[in-house]
């Protein structure tokens, strides 16, 4: 007795390929769409079928005859990722198999659409049709479909030339010389930092140098995960900090300490940069660190 089943090969064809008629209907669409076109059928109850079809899947009613133009444009309303595509799909290089309801449809369409990655195509992508140049009458007229454009990516740079002010001076002048200073209102006695001449909550002139310490309390702060020149590292924190002997806090970068271990109420302390590379600017202070202190309840 044989131990192998018998097996043979066989091979189904149609020489010249297999032709079938495509009725008024479906030959209508596919002459739109040799035309550059893309239309829909309405049927009985005012539905736009894309592509369209002879009768309403939903009711079995003959369709009224009258075709719409539709799209181009339309909106994914969800897709497949084809990561490795085969000879026989319409593009060489990944892409995805999406439902796309064209501007004034009712029904969606399948086909392909070059996103050039599965996350660049949520439900509710724009797409467009890419058009074949030789068209003949068949779906693969449209050779697929991309996304709309909706950012573009510009280089920006603006060069401009800030006049500090006498109180900005004066401020940065201080923190050259490693102390901040601020000013009391005679008013209101609010102390504010940095240095202002006028009082923003009593509108008088300042006149009242106050030459505050180096120490403070976070009373909010912002983990940033962007990268940033002026930053220790990724993520990094940005926090307003409350001067000792200050009514207004100012922003600074905190560090020597881990992001997320960073809170309200933590005491700090400025770094300073050596006294000899000390500028007229803010940079003067790297950041500001915690100083070990028990947290301050704010």
């Amino acid at each position: 007795m044989r131990s192998e089943p018998l097996t043979a090969e066989h091979v189904l064809e149609f020489p010249g390929g297999y032709t079938r008629t495509t009725g008024p209907v479906i030959g209508r669409f596919l002459t739109e769409l040799r035309n550059g076109r893309i239309v829909g059928v309405r049927t009985v109850a005012g539905r736009v079928l894309v592509p369209p079809l002879e009768y309403d899947p939903q009711t079995g009613d003959a369709v009224t005859g009258d075709y719409v133009e539709v799209g181009p444009a339309g909106t994914v309303t969800a897709a497949a990722w084809v990561a490795e595509p085969l000879e026989s799909h319409p593009l060489d290089r990944p892409f995805a198999w999406a439902l796309i309801k064209l501007d004034g449809a009712d029904t969606a369409l399948v086909h392909a659409v070059d996103a050039g990655n599965a996350k660049a195509l949520p439900p509710g992508t724009r797409v467009r049709p890419i058009w074949r140049e030789r068209r003949t009458g068949h779906i693969t007229d449209i050779s697929h479909f991309e996304p709309e454009v909706t950012k573009i990516v510009s280089p920006i740079r603006t060069t401009y030339r800030l006049t500090a002010s006498h109180s900005l001076a004066r401020f940065l002048d201080g923190v050259r010389r490693g102390i901040f200073l601020g000013s009391r209102c005679d008013s209101c006695d609010q102390v504010y930092v940095p240095f202002r001449v006028s009082c923003p909550q009593c509108g008088v002139a300042i006149t009242a140098e106050v030459e505050l310490p180096d120490t403070g309390t976070i009373t909010t702060f912002a983990i940033n995960n962007l990268p940033d020149p002026r930053a220790p590292e990724v993520p990094f924190v940005s926090a307003y900090i409350l001067l000792d002997g200050a009514d207004v806090p100012m922003i600074a970068l905190v560090g020597g300490v881990p992001a997320h271990e960073v809170r309200q109420g933590m005491r700090v302390r400025a770094e300073w940069l050596p006294e000899a590379e000390r500028t007229l600017s803010m940079a003067n202070i790297r950041w500001f660190a915690p100083t070990g202190e028990p947290d301050v309840e704010l």
